[in-house]
């Protein structure tokens, strides 16, 4: 507010208190009128200097608004007309406080200097990963939706796909960037390192040297790109990398290993993952590397020897009637070939774990049931079928054939059998599971525990792709998809890290959801108004110090709770 002095037409002085304020329909100031005053010669019949006495009423009036939040009155026009959107969201001020925690601003504000560009490679970064949180789609949605966050940038969505050219530059630097960030800021656990791998689709046909058609964990037919991703023992994302969709996902795991190891000073450490990392080569490697592995293997697909050691009743301890174990020594042989086309033969010393569970016996023939049934009415009615209707349960039908250019199925009715042998071999290790380790000191308790952990992984993926909506993606270019992962990896690790602040209380679709309806409605001028507010907004304040329950807010108010994340540090 200010004192407006205003000379008329019959040349007297009149003076108001005035407040300006942004008006978003046309685009630029305007002023109200807070309070008429007076003519000034009138006014100086009762006060020599009415002007410095009103200035200061002003002054102590702007200081009582900004510390007590004095009542504001306010006229409504219950004629005027909606001309655009004036809702606008507030909860990305959490976001915004991670962000700038990991001081990623800093990070391209460095780069920035070698970029030849009249955009702020930050400024698009933070609308892309805070869009990517709460309203997930395509960049040009995010650009087309940008005036749904206050903060405005001076940028064009041309600017917009120039910016993912540069930032796919800084893939990897970034991830150590954000690593060593979190390391001194909240501390990293990296005595046992998490690792799996997943893929994503690209709704084309179209492939290139990146995006190529493999086993697709939707069984999709698109072409795909195969991420491997590790994790922390608090659950935190360490490291990814992008391969070609067609590359086994065992292949994945000893490149991002070596890279973690040499760029990111990890040094002595367990890597934890399932059966399909469980060849020789990654045994080998890590066995005689600081630290070891815990992985999970196949019993169907396991050794004759191993296969009899598991369903001998020998040994093994019965904890209550549904759960049972047993462990023993045991000196794997392997032999493969290095990168460098040397033949390798060795022993590793290794403990394996192996229990069983009823609970896991239901779920294994839970999860059976429909490809069974399947399979037979496959049989009753092959017609219906192709190639790419009946994963799962082709294999349970003898003799079937597909044509390779339509996947139809060729045989004959009379011709297709279920392989009832199949089902009952598979049937016999239902509910068994087999754990091992070079790490033959440890406990059965602490193998089992330690490798039950990586279910936060896969927890982590599902994350990626349901709430953030990483796929499908909509761009092409391989710099530009390089550079949507870089942004997925960043919103998952600042989700990630919200979650960590508030002690994993609220999942990440529930603090997703709070903080995307943390929203206000212009009213009139500079005044807002807030619409909701619950325990994850309250818990914010309690952990971040951003608080989001008062009902009205100026402009004023609202830019400096967002400007303080940018600046003020947070409290672990």
């Amino acid at each position: 507010m200010y004192l407006k002095k205003q000379k008329l037409a019959n040349g007297r002085m009149y003076l108001s208190i005035a407040e300006g304020y942004y008006d978003p329909a046309r685009g630029h100031t305007r002023t109200k009128i807070v309070q008429k005053l007076g003519y000034l010669d009138a006014l100086e019949e009762a006060n020599a200097d009415p002007i410095t006495h009103y200035q200061f009423i002003v002054k102590e009036m702007n200081a009582e608004r900004k510390t007590k939040r004095a009542p504001i009155s306010v006229a409504l026009d219950p004629a005027e007309r909606l001309t655009s959107s004036t809702r606008k969201n507030v909860g990305y001020a959490a976001l915004s406080a991670i962000y700038h925690e990991l001081e990623i601003d800093h990070f391209f504000a460095n780069r920035q200097r070698s970029v030849r560009a009249a955009y702020s490679m930050n400024m698009i970064m933070r609308l892309l990963v805070f869009s990517r949180l709460l309203m997930p789609g395509s960049k040009k949605k995010a650009y087309e939706e940008r005036e749904w966050f206050f903060e405005r940038g001076d940028y064009s969505l041309d600017d917009v796909y120039r910016a993912l050219s540069q930032i796919s530059n800084f893939q990897e630097a970034l991830q150590v960037w954000v690593h060593e960030h979190i390391r001194m800021k909240y501390g990293r656990d990296t005595s046992i390192l998490y690792y799996d791998v997943t893929n994503y689709y690209f709704e084309t046909d179209e492939q290139d040297a990146l995006r190529r058609k493999g086993v697709s964990k939707e069984h999709r037919p698109d072409p795909i790109v195969q991420m491997g991703l590790f994790m922390d023992n608090s659950g935190l994302p360490i490291a990814y990398h992008l391969f070609p969709g067609n590359n086994n996902d065992c292949t994945t795991l000893l490149p991002l290993i070596k890279r973690v190891r040499k760029e990111y000073g990890i040094g002595k450490a367990v890597v934890v993952s399932d059966k399909g990392m469980n060849t020789q080569k990654n045994a080998y490697y890590l066995a005689n590397s600081r630290g070891g592995y815990v992985f999970s293997q196949s019993v169907r697909g396991g050794t004759k020897e191993l296969k009899t050691y598991v369903l001998n009743e020998d040994g093994y301890e019965w904890i209550g009637s549904d759960y049972k174990k047993k462990s023993r020594q045991f000196t794997r042989a392997v032999e493969f070939e290095d990168d460098d086309g040397r033949g390798i033969k060795a022993n590793i010393a290794e403990k394996q774990v192996v229990f069983y569970s009823s609970d896991y016996d239901k779920k294994a023939k839970a999860d059976r049931a429909s490809a069974v049934e399947k399979a037979r009415a496959l049989i009753r009615n092959p017609k219906q079928f192709s190639k790419y209707n009946t994963y799962g349960a082709a294999k349970y039908i003898q003799h079937i054939e597909f044509d390779k250019e339509t996947g139809e199925i060729l045989q004959a009715k009379s011709l297709l059998s279920f392989n009832e042998k199949l089902l009952a071999e598979e049937e016999k290790y239902d509910g068994y599971y087999v754990i091992v380790t070079s790490r033959y000191n440890e406990t059965d308790e602490w193998i089992i525990d330690t490798y039950k952990e990586l279910w936060r992984i896969e927890e982590t993926f599902r994350v990626t792709k349901s709430e953030l909506e990483a796929r499908p993606v909509f761009v092409s270019r391989e710099d530009h998809i390089q550079a949507h992962f870089l942004l997925c990896f960043v919103a998952l690790v600042i989700i990630r890290l919200l979650q960590h602040t508030m002690k994993n209380r609220f999942s990440t679709e529930k603090i997703l959801n709070s903080l995307s309806k943390a929203c206000c409605s212009n009213v009139l001028g500079n005044l807002f108004v807030f619409d909701h507010y619950d325990d994850v907004l309250a818990a914010i304040d309690a952990s971040l110090g951003i608080d989001l329950s008062i009902k009205f807010r100026t402009r004023a108010e609202i830019k400096n709770i967002i400007a303080k994340t940018k600046t003020a540090p947070l409290s672990q």
